[in-house]
């Protein structure tokens, strides 16, 4: 590799079984934003899973990597701030509203020193990052364990943790979803696609609640409404978004029986957590946890455990 550049990222399968294996390392699953971190003769860009630049956003990360090694490196983690000793994505959103401490976790490192590391087994990988990465305060290594997938599953229900990532030791680094990578969720969470809001009702401002959904076979199926989890500045700053999105016609192949609906050009993805998927493919007990940038519409489908 002549020069370091953005790699598409892993991406770890949905499973529900949680298992030991020796061949197997297991690492706490971050509630956070995927970050491809990048430096090419001595410039440092952070990317999103969809390649956006987000070194505007986080600049304090730039600040705390850039020029701390000459070396040219790609490596793969999560930005992450904390809420009571636990990573929170909806505590990130609001990096914009107040000063937080914020964090990179590591967790791969792809390429080094112009050597394209991907074809080595992960825990070679690690091992490298462990030993030649310039960490800091704000830049920090992603431990893992060996073998005993299911002690730590509990240990991060435990903890309340969003769950953890199981590994293969001697994989390589493919930039695709693969089964070599899987996730298992203490809570059930999901994206989902913004397809129209309610009106407000009563004292509240903004809007009601989002109609939201996801795509199967290239059309938008309607998951149902969220009407919790937003405060005073969201429903207000998401109005504002959703109002210049708006048109006549419903982006859902489902008829959808609400009253008072703005249907929205389908353009912007949200974090959604909730207990369980009804029979007829409904969210149950939905919320709202933030808007997520770093995925496209048309990329969101409904998880299902493998």
């Amino acid at each position: 590799m002549k020069r370091a550049a953005f790699i598409a990222p892993q991406l770890a399968t949905l499973s529900k079984d949680v298992f030991s294996d020796p061949r197997w390392i297991f690492e706490e699953k971050f509630d956070g934003i995927r970050c491809i971190a990048v430096q090419s003769k001595g410039k440092l860009t952070l990317y999103s899973r969809n390649q956006k630049k987000l070194n505007a956003s986080f600049p304090e990360i730039v600040k705390a990597l850039e020029g701390k090694t000459k070396v040219d490196f790609v490596a793969d983690g999560e930005l992450v701030a904390f809420e009571k000793g636990v990573t929170s994505f909806s505590k990130l959103q609001k990096r914009a509203q107040m000063k937080m401490p914020l964090y990179l976790y590591l967790f791969d490192l792809l390429v080094w020193d112009g050597k394209d590391l991907r074809k080595k087994p992960l825990l070679d990988r690690k091992t490298l990052l462990k030993s030649k990465f310039p960490f800091t305060n704000n830049i920090r290594y992603t431990p893992h364990v060996k073998k005993t997938g299911e002690t730590y599953f509990k240990r991060a229900q435990t903890k309340r943790l969003e769950g953890i990532i199981g590994k293969k030791g001697d994989g390589h680094y493919v930039s695709k979803r693969t089964s070599e990578w899987k996730k298992f969720k203490c809570t059930k969470r999901q994206e989902l696609v913004i397809g129209g809001y309610t009106d407000p009702k009563g004292s509240r401002i903004g809007f009601g609640a989002l109609l939201v959904g996801y795509y199967a076979k290239g059309k938008l199926h309607y998951a149902g409404k969220i009407g919790t989890g937003y405060d005073e500045k969201m429903l207000t700053t998401l109005e504002k978004k959703l109002s210049s999105l708006e048109r006549k016609s419903s982006p859902f192949t489902d008829e959808i029986k609400a009253k008072e609906i703005h249907f929205v050009s389908p353009q912007l993805v949200c974090e959604v957590g909730f207990t369980e998927w009804t029979k007829d493919g409904k969210l149950r007990h939905p919320r709202f946890l933030g808007l997520r940038t770093d995925k496209s519409p048309k990329q969101v489908k409904r998880e299902r455990a493998k």
